[in-house]
């Protein structure tokens, strides 16, 4: 006891210097504003379409304007308080597997901040003064009639920048490319930093077991996407254009600041009258995704592993349910290898003709029956120099050549993935990106594949040492822009390049530009909302506001976990209900999962194989529909999957659905059931009429949004769509000459 006494003060004395490190780390920067008496006056500054008004009560403070609606403030700091800081910090990040937790301590911070000047330039505004006693500018210029550019430069000596500005306890924050957990972030502070979104994720014990086994739990933050843009409830939109580290923080009521490892911040203030013009304008300046090939609309893609015969076996089972099909997809067709994760690929992008035997005729089989072959690759190589049956060992062709991410020692900075490491592509150098597509080229198209998995981009080491001499730190973000980039370029290089797909889980800014399309990512093979089915709902509904327009999940989740003290593995309840919700997501696509003897499969038996058929034809039959949002989301970067605020925006009832439902297109409402032992769902009901898919009954009141309950047994999620939709007519004809109805 006397031990434990005499310890008792030193162990208080480092909780509270971690926990009163931890408090500085997270509180945000703030301090008053100064003004010369020149600005005691109020002033306005026309820009283009916009207007910047200093208005100088209470401590002055500056507003953005547009000249459609001058009654609206788009942008606005607060009065008489700081709205740019700058510190020089020092990080510290730790990384496992592509998951990383940074850190920041700050050890000089400036907040006092002062207004000398605000004078027009030839390009726009320009607004001078002091951080302390060091001098900032801020500029503000018009780029299109709805995107004002700003551009935030504080003294070298700084390598952190901070903007902010207000907000309102009311205002709901949307988008920041794909995140998992929550769609509002409105009380949230969230780091953006692309990286593995971590296993559970804060689901208990999963989170916990992960993390101490390997560092690898993740958090509610975590995403292979994140993307420094958001609309919100107030119809405002910004986004930035760095890809440093950042932070939004707000998680204060009346303000959101933003923190940047960087002194240079740039960004955009958007204007829009709905949340259909501010996707539209931030796509326009960032790139839209292009029609997807009409034959991956058409049918499932079935994902299998295993080897030419199993392949053909269950092909044959999912012909006698009269599946409608699209492609095959075979990840393993480099090879399998079994890990402590479960089964996993040789990453040497080279066809395993011994695991695929007769792999021609294979394709050419599914070609006659109008089915595509689909593989797998990603910027990885891992040294193949123990397997004596390899004819190329791409990890050493590139070491040798220097197309691999290095230390400074100059040696390949090998990044550990579950028992393995691999060395990761450099795509700052020209030569790799070349080489590279030389093989995607070589290797994958010319065996007949009409499209693969672009897995991974989210892994560079934050201390990499990089060809094109730019920091590691600072390219990361836009390390997945540049893989989906080279991916690209392969398609648009072939002759049928608009029939070729490949889908990307890792994305930033950029990416909606590059690739064709996304998917989610591993999720856990579990309900839950962190990790899980519900966590699949949140990530198509986030990702829609941030131009991820086709976008999707593995049915059935990936992540299975098998260990003497937890086991996590798919049931077939949690199967069949994944396969309602893909149903209705832009494309229809099973995965095994990195344990599929411990998976319940498709094929499992035969109710689960009908299961997958029928969602499948439910999938087919309102295909013309999907046809043209991929078109409209080509012209105007609205999602296929949408949240209903973006139809809706006055509707304060939808601002705080998460994952309970969501629509496609403008027509329909899906509710997909997301617990067990369920047989209805509840369903929010914007105003107006909607019918019931399933039995064509109406619902809803004309001028106000309703809640109803419906049974949603198997095969039957909640489906509502417009009344008078053309569409859904269309729709409900198709499912009932398919038998598809009651």
């Amino acid at each position: 006891m006397r031990f434990f006494l005499d310890i008792l003060p030193y162990a208080v004395a480092i909780f509270l210097y971690f926990w009163l490190t931890k408090k500085l780390e997270l509180r945000q920067v703030a301090g008053k504003l100064s003004v010369s008496e020149a600005l005691n006056k109020a002033a306005c500054f026309p820009i283009g379409e916009f207007q910047i008004d200093w208005e100088p009560a209470s401590g002055g403070r500056l507003v953005v304007r547009h000249s459609a609606d001058l009654d609206r403030a788009l942008w606005a700091t607060l009065p008489g308080q700081t709205f740019i800081g700058a510190a020089f910090g020092q990080e510290s990040v730790k990384e496992s597997r592509g998951l990383f937790k940074i850190k920041d301590r700050r050890r000089v911070v400036f907040t006092r901040q002062s207004i000398d000047q605000i004078k027009a330039t030839e390009k726009g505004i320009e607004i001078n003064g002091m951080l302390k006693r060091l001098p900032y500018t801020l500029r503000f210029q018009q780029v299109t009639a709805n995107r004002l550019h700003f551009e935030i430069e504080v003294a070298p000596q700084f390598n952190r920048c901070y903007l902010t500005y207000a907000s309102t306890p009311d205002e709901h924050f949307f988008g920041f490319g794909e995140q998992f957990s929550f769609v509002d972030m409105k009380g949230k502070r969230l780091p953006l930093f692309v990286m593995e979104q971590g296993v559970g994720r804060g689901q208990q014990p999963i989170t916990l077991a992960a993390n101490i086994s390997a560092g690898a739990g993740g958090s509610w933050h975590t995403t292979y996407a994140g993307v420094p843009q958001y609309i919100t409830s107030k119809l405002n939109g910004f986004y930035l254009d760095n890809n440093e580290y950042s932070i939004f923080d707000m998680s204060r009521e009346d303000r959101v600041q933003v923190q940047l490892f960087a002194p240079l911040m740039q960004g955009n203030i958007l204007f829009g009258e709905s949340p259909a013009e501010l996707i539209a304008a931030y796509t326009a300046a960032v790139g839209r995704m292009r029609p997807l090939p009409e034959w991956i609309l058409d049918g499932a893609v079935v994902g299998l592993q295993g080897g030419t015969q199993k392949v053909r076996e269950i092909y044959a089972k999912l012909q006698t349910h009269d599946t409608p099909l699209a492609a095959i997809w075979l990840q393993d067709w480099v090879g399998q290898r079994t890990t402590s994760f479960g089964k996993q690929l040789w990453w040497n992008w080279l066809l395993d003709r011994e695991h695929y035997p007769e792999w021609e005729t294979l394709v050419s089989d599914l070609a006659a029956d109008d089915v595509r072959m689909m593989t797998y690759t990603n910027p990885f190589l891992v040294d193949m120099s123990a397997n004596p049956n390899v004819r190329r060992n791409l990890f050493v062709e590139a070491k040798e050549a220097g197309y691999l991410v290095k230390r400074t020692n100059g040696n390949p900075h090998l990044v550990m993935n579950t028992d393995f490491a691999a060395g990761l592509l450099d795509l700052t150098n020209p030569d790799a990106v070349t080489w590279m597509k030389d093989i995607i080229r070589e290797e994958l198209i010319a065996v007949g594949a009409s499209g693969w998995m672009a897995d991974f981009g989210e892994a560079l080491p934050w201390d990499a040492v990089l060809y094109s001499g730019e920091k590691a730190s600072s390219y990361h973000n836009h390390y997945p822009v540049a893989w989906a980039q080279l991916n690209r370029e392969v398609v648009d290089a072939e002759p049928n390049g608009d029939k070729l797909v490949f889908f990307s889980r890792s994305g930033f800014r950029e990416s909606p530009a590059h690739t064709t399309l996304f998917w989610e990512g591993d999720q856990m093979v579990t309900w839950d909302e962190h990790d899980g089915l519900k966590s699949a709902v949140t990530g198509l509904l986030s990702s829609g506001f941030s131009g991820f327009a086709f976008n999707h999940s593995d049915i059935g989740g990936y992540t299975a976990i098998t260990h003497p003290i937890l086991n996590v593995h798919r049931s077939k309840e949690l199967l069949l209900r994944w396969m309602e919700l893909s149903a209705f997501t832009v494309v229809y696509r099973s995965h095994e999962g990195n344990q599929p003897d411990e998976n319940v499969q498709l094929y499992q038996d035969e109710e689960t194989l009908a299961h997958f058929a029928r969602m499948a034809k439910v999938y087919a039959a309102w295909g013309f529909y999907r046809k043209q949002l991929v078109k409209e989301a080509a012209q105007t970067g609205l999602p296929v999957v949408r949240h209903p605020f973006i139809h809706y925006p006055d509707d304060a009832s939808l601002y705080t659905l998460t994952n309970e439902q969501f629509m496609v297109g403008s027509d329909f409402i899906i509710a997909p059931v997301t617990n067990p032992e369920t047989s209805e769902v509840s369903v929010y009901l914007p105003a107006g009429k909607w019918v019931h898919l399933w039995h064509g009954e109406s619902y809803g009141e004309t001028g106000r949004g309703t809640t109803v309950t419906v049974p949603a047994p198997l095969g039957q999620p909640g489906v509502f769509y417009r009344s008078g939709s053309l569409v859904g007519e269309e729709f409900r004809t198709n499912l009932s000459a398919e038998n598809l109805l009651d």
